[in-house]
């Protein structure tokens, strides 16, 4: 299978679905719709609405007819990366490849339109797809969603990756990293999963497993992108490189080093693949995304 062939036309879709949510350009405010779409249209590989739609067709569903609610997952994972980058969280003034919204824009509004944005992506949420017969869908899937980004997921990820940033190792060091991914990278990603399988109207033990599967993605990613900050380029990365080991954070490469890292992450690749196999069948798309987020350069 060309995977990339496959993102590349699912990316393409999701790229229309966020034009067809985002407020349209010049709508009142204009500041502030302006800076929502530089922050969301400014590229990205746009991992989790991708996922949804994936994992709805993987079980039967139509990915096209959640296209739009599935953008609104991208809108809240964007709010996410608007927020980390202000000065008083990660400092970093590049963002895929162009300065950070609160560069162009200022701290003020760069606040304002991640709340913007966390605000709009539930309302998409909860609106598409369109029809009383999704609604028993869209209600569990805004219920999943908050959840995987609020105070016992996302946000409780980001809070801990803070107090971890510079500590002394107490010898807890390696639990915190996996509860730091898990929450601060894996919730939304899960979630992002379980909201496909939701859509396609999939039973609970195939969304548990797809669940289940997806807390194992993030972390795959969350480990690659680790390794890519300590081997990878600016050019390649769209942002600083070298930032976390600086920062004294808890990545895969600090806490284990880097060939402790790169061994996890094929003995996760592979143990993905397999259990993706297990869903889908052999050859599947799932499998291929977990190889392709084993073998990213950005």
């Amino acid at each position: 299978m060309d995977v990339r062939a496959v993102l590349e036309r699912e990316r393409e879709a999701v790229e229309a679905g966020l034009r067809r949510v985002l407020p349209p350009e010049g709508a009142w405010p204009e500041r502030l719709t302006g800076a929502m779409r530089y922050a969301v249209l400014g590229g990205g590989k746009r991992i989790r609405p991708i996922l949804a739609r994936l994992a709805c067709a993987a079980l039967g569903g139509d990915p096209d007819a959640v296209t739009d609610a599935a953008c609104g997952i991208e809108l809240i994972h964007t709010y996410s990366l608007v927020h980390d980058d202000l000065p008083a969280m990660d400092d970093d003034d590049l963002r895929r490849g162009r300065p950070t919204v609160h560069v162009v824009y200022g701290e003020a509004m760069a606040i304002l339109v991640g709340d913007a944005l966390l605000t709009e992506g539930l309302r998409i949420l909860a609106v598409h797809p369109h029809g009383e017969a999704w609604a028993a869908r869209r209600a569990e899937v805004v219920a999943l969603v908050a959840g995987a980004a609020g105070a016992s997921g996302m946000v409780g990820g980001q809070v801990e990756d803070l107090e971890a940033t510079g500590a002394v190792d107490d010898g807890a060091h390696a639990a915190r990293l996996d509860r730091i991914h898990a929450h601060k990278t894996g919730c939304l990603i899960r979630a992002s999963l379980e909201a496909g399988a939701v859509w396609a109207g999939a039973g609970r033990e195939i969304r548990e497993r797809l669940a289940a599967w997806g807390r194992g993605l993030g972390l795959l990613f969350q480990i690659a992108d680790d390794i890519l900050d300590a081997t990878a380029t600016a050019e390649e990365l769209g942002k600083s490189p070298g930032k976390d080991e600086a920062a004294g954070k808890l990545t895969y490469v600090t806490v284990y080093g880097l060939e402790v890292a790169r061994q996890r992450m094929d003995e996760l690749e592979h143990r993905l693949v397999e259990e993706a196999a297990a869903l889908e069948g052999c050859n599947g798309t799932l499998a291929a995304l977990a190889s392709w987020v084993a073998s990213r350069r950005s």
